[in-house]
């Protein structure tokens, strides 16, 4: 383990290193102040975690273009996919450094650097799609909450649609909290993950999303949980063939960026960016519906078994999860009446 360990540092240094080196051209453009930035084209680079097949990084490479029109060349964003700058974790702390200018990571995985984000991952915060919808694009609380990291090193500028979030097992169908019981279930490094887990009844077991494939194939899990798509384009559907729509989370993607870099640009610079941000997320809607609909027909053809119950038992026992949250202050019962408040 410390072997393993010690080569994880190592080859997250050597990435920052990679980074640092490629800083040295477009982006010595940041070195000047917002009015030299606005006269010189800058190169940002954005990595993710997602294959090249999925819907955000199609809707990633939407926001490149649209930044590229928007500033008229000066922006240019280049996407590093499939995690090959590091998973999460390790590109929130590139961002927070400087090292990265942008990514794009779960709201789960920004709740070990802010607790704030610890909202949008209680379950059944959001009651519906459309609930999600409405508090992601018209809510104050999370722009307070998007912003509300620029002393730590990054801000958040957009959100991208990542659906809902069900369990799924190697062979299990899962009706009640009942079923749950002794079910090794993968979460994100999310504190609010895993008590959500624990008060489904299962056991939590916090990991990247790149060793879910080989830890389902093993028996090192039983279980996981995310949208449809996982099944699909991680092919975690060849070993998970039951799909349970217990629709616990709606956890956006969040696009963060260094503020360092931010404070570098020009205000039209950053506008471009914000502009290309909110269009991709507003196009990303439909692509990610039509991606939905294509997974499961796949994973059907895979032997995957869908399956819809009926969800009051998993909601009674989330629910003490609400009020826990509250009591921790008033800003986060602010926070979660804010969220209430755009229910129809």
């Amino acid at each position: 383990m410390k072997l393993k360990k010690i080569l994880s540092i190592a080859a997250t240094g050597i990435v920052s290193l990679s980074l640092l080196a490629g800083c040295g051209g477009d982006n010595n453009a940041n070195n000047g102040s917002s009015e030299d930035a606005g006269a010189k084209p800058v190169t940002l680079r954005l990595a993710h975690n997602q294959p090249e097949d999925h819907p955000v990084h199609a809707s990633l490479m939407e926001l490149s273009k649209l930044t590229d029109e928007n500033s008229d060349g000066s922006v240019k964003v280049e996407i590093f996919p499939n995690g090959q700058l590091g998973q999460e974790r390790d590109v929130i702390e590139l961002v927070k450094s400087g090292t990265l200018d942008m990514t794009k990571v779960s709201a789960s995985a920004l709740e070990a650097f802010d607790s704030n984000y610890g909202i949008f991952s209680l379950p059944y915060i959001f009651q519906s799609k459309e609930h999600y919808y409405e508090v992601m694009d018209n809510s104050e609380a999370v722009q307070e909450i998007f912003q509300g990291t620029k002393d730590d090193g990054f801000i958040a500028i957009g959100w991208y649609d990542a659906g809902q979030r069900s369990i799924y097992t190697v062979d299990k169908k899962v009706t009640s909290p009942d079923d749950m019981s002794g079910l090794k279930i993968r979460v994100q490094e999310s504190p609010t993950s895993i008590s959500m887990i624990e008060a489904m009844g299962g056991a939590p077991t916090p990991m990247s999303y790149g060793e879910v494939y080989t830890s389902l194939q093993q028996g090192v899990i039983d279980g996981a949980e995310n949208n449809e798509t996982a099944l699909t384009n991680s092919k975690h559907g060849e070993v998970a063939k039951a799909y349970t729509y217990t629709e616990h989370q709606y956890v956006p993607d969040v696009l963060i960026v260094s503020t360092a870099m931010w404070e570098k640009l020009s205000d039209d610079q950053r506008n471009a960016i914000q502009e290309a941000a909110k269009a991709s997320s507003e196009s990303h809607k439909d692509a990610w519906k039509k991606a939905i609909e294509k997974s499961v027909n796949a994973s059907k053809e895979m032997g995957v078994t869908f399956y819809t119950i009926d969800k009051q038992a998993f909601i009674d026992a989330a629910s003490p999860l609400h009020e826990a949250y509250k009591q921790q202050s008033e800003q986060n019962a602010a926070f979660f009446d804010d969220f209430q408040s755009f229910l129809k």
